[in-house]
């Protein structure tokens, strides 16, 4: 029989190449949340899968972007960090970008200086000509010597195996460092604000959630009348300026009904049990140039 392994990878990329709907295919739960917008991912997300012979520790950072706030630097110092205090870094690039582009190549200096056991992830490639796979891994070959190139069209359970097996190949030696039924470290009130913030993501214009974040107030669990098991949760959604609020709200209360409603049947999934969630807006001018806040966002 095998010695076990176990390790941390890190995962990175240019923003929207598909780094959390990868880490949520592999875990089988939705660790991170995914939106089809610029730096969904503001933190590093620890999500674990155990395995008969190891456990993977997987750590899905933001993505590649210029920092303009506090909180876009901190954002990148987050990315930075994590790639040296790995074991793997899983390098993921969009297939359709036929070059290196700038984020890419940032991404690829900083592991040639790391020297770091890298895993090349060629995602999307069922959006080209097979014919341009072949020269964008021969492209990538050329510039860093990668423990392995895998092209996945849609993740899945057989692309899925094959990266798994990949990372095991370098992981070390080493006993579990969580549970076996634990797939997240998150706390409930960190789940609470990334599931609310998704929502606001898919809902809202392309202006607006960046300037958004959410807090938990209150989780508490209770019996109801009828002895049913219920969450009692209340969150506040801060937006940096007073115009946004009312965009949040909605007419009529309509926009931020949608988002609850939809945080909610998450939460419960999630959860398993019922929830009662409410939400509120208000507003915090520059908060992402706000130390205290910006804090909240460093890797742990």
């Amino acid at each position: 029989m095998p010695n076990f392994k176990s390790g941390f990878v890190s995962i990175i990329g240019r923003t929207n190449v598909g780094k959390s709907t990868l880490m949520n295919s592999l875990v089988g739960e939705k660790v991170a949340i995914t939106a089809n917008k610029c730096q969904t991912t503001r933190t590093a997300i620890r999500a674990i899968i155990n395995r008969e012979n190891s456990q993977i520790i997987f750590i899905d950072t933001p993505g590649i972007h210029k920092p303009k706030t506090k909180l876009g630097n901190t954002m990148l110092e987050t990315v930075w960090q994590s790639v040296p205090n790995t074991d793997v870094t899983l390098f993921i690039i969009d297939a359709t970008s036929e070059k290196i582009g700038t984020g890419d190549r940032i991404i690829l200096d900083k592991i040639k200086e790391l020297k770091a056991k890298t895993i090349l992830i060629i995602n999307k490639i069922d959006l080209i000509e097979k014919g341009k796979i072949l020269k964008i891994i021969e492209l990538y070959k050329n510039e860093y010597n990668f423990e392995a190139i895998i092209p996945v069209c849609s993740l899945g359970n057989e692309s899925n195996e094959l990266i798994l097996e990949e990372i095991e190949k370098i992981l070390p030696e080493g006993p579990a460092y969580y549970d076996k039924d634990e797939y997240t470290d998150q706390t409930g009130r960190q789940i609470v604000e990334e599931i609310i913030r998704e929502k606001a993501l898919k809902l809202l214009n392309e202006e607006i959630p960046h300037g958004i974040y959410v807090e938990t107030q209150k989780m508490k669990f209770r019996k109801t009348a009828k002895n049913e098991n219920i969450y009692d949760i209340e969150a506040t959604i801060y937006t940096l300026r007073e115009s946004h609020k009312g965009i949040i709200i909605g007419k009529n209360g309509s926009m931020l009904k949608n988002i609850g409603m939809y945080a909610r049947q998450d939460l419960e999934r999630i959860f398993q049990t019922k929830v009662n969630l409410k939400i509120w807006v208000k507003v915090k001018e520059n908060w992402q140039d706000n130390s205290s806040i910006v804090s909240k966002f460093k890797l742990k």
